[in-house]
């Protein structure tokens, strides 16, 4: 019996997880398409139904903070040559695809698009693009659209205000675009994806020898990273209840510095 020790067994771990990641895994598609202009502008092109669409910048694992300090990490920021800005999310959980989340993404992306002395009537459209494992309206079609109307009388006009926010259904497998595209998502093997720009990345962090190194690693940093997150979360807590001082605070939490630590407590500070 051959025994292996810890960062052997989760290396053996991550190699066995790593097949069955899939595009409608947050973490995976972030990975296959950061800096992939050319896939991003499928998905988008596919989704809005739209072929003019030019991507000009690609972000993903984005933070964006509002004035009150909260914040959201954007899975796919796309900005297009219009200037239109695009957030793609990956949602696996119905619970994580609600309304509520939908318009805070939106006004986080009007913020950060908004600048100092910019004029509101410049600003320019922005998606907010939710695609769900599951048919989380229950009405059994491909997209969703959201948008805003006024009631005039008896007729709904569209707002017109350039904010929109799009489900599309992971569930879906129709003989279209979007029905090709949505299998895609949820294959775990990369010569069974109709569209070769999506699977010649999932290809290469799956297959290739150097991508599945640049992946495990990857995965390692998210662990490492989840792991800080926690700490952080901890040291909020002890922050609020306010019953230690941050020299002790450190004793506890060793993976955080005193810089980082008093960072937090000025954080803690500002929301109270």
């Amino acid at each position: 019996m051959i025994f292996l020790n810890t960062t052997e067994q989760t290396h053996q771990q991550d190699l066995e997880r790593l097949k069955s990641l899939r595009y409608m895994d947050d973490d995976f598609m972030s990975v296959c398409l950061a800096d992939n202009f050319e896939g991003v502008e499928l998905i988008l092109r596919i989704v809005l139904g739209r072929e003019d669409i030019k991507v000009k910048s690609v972000r993903t694992r984005e933070p964006l903070r509002n004035l009150q300090g909260r914040s959201a990490v954007l899975d796919v920021h796309a900005i297009d040559s219009t200037d239109k800005e695009f957030d793609v999310e990956i949602q696996r959980k119905d619970a994580g695809a609600g309304a509520k989340r939908a318009r805070h993404n939106s006004s986080l992306l009007d913020a950060h698009i908004l600048k100092t002395g910019d004029d509101t009537e410049d600003i320019p459209d922005s998606y907010v693009i939710f695609i769900t494992e599951n048919d989380v309206m229950k009405g059994n079609q491909s997209i969703y659209p959201v948008e805003r109307y006024v009631t005039i009388g008896e007729n709904k006009v569209l707002f017109g205000d350039g904010s929109h926010i799009i489900y599309v259904n992971g569930k879906y497998r129709g003989n279209d675009e979007i029905g090709k595209l949505m299998h895609d998502f949820s294959c775990t093997n990369p010569d069974d994806m109709n569209y070769e720009t999506l699977a010649k990345k999932a290809r290469y962090f799956k297959q290739d020898e150097k991508g599945v190194a640049a992946m495990c690693k990857i995965m390692e940093d998210m662990r490492n990273e989840a792991a800080l997150d926690n700490a952080r979360e901890t040291v909020r807590r002890m922050i609020k209840d306010g019953e230690l001082s941050l020299e002790k605070i450190a004793r506890y939490v060793p993976a955080l510095s005193m810089e980082e630590l008093k960072e937090i407590e000025v954080e803690v500070m500002q929301l109270a």
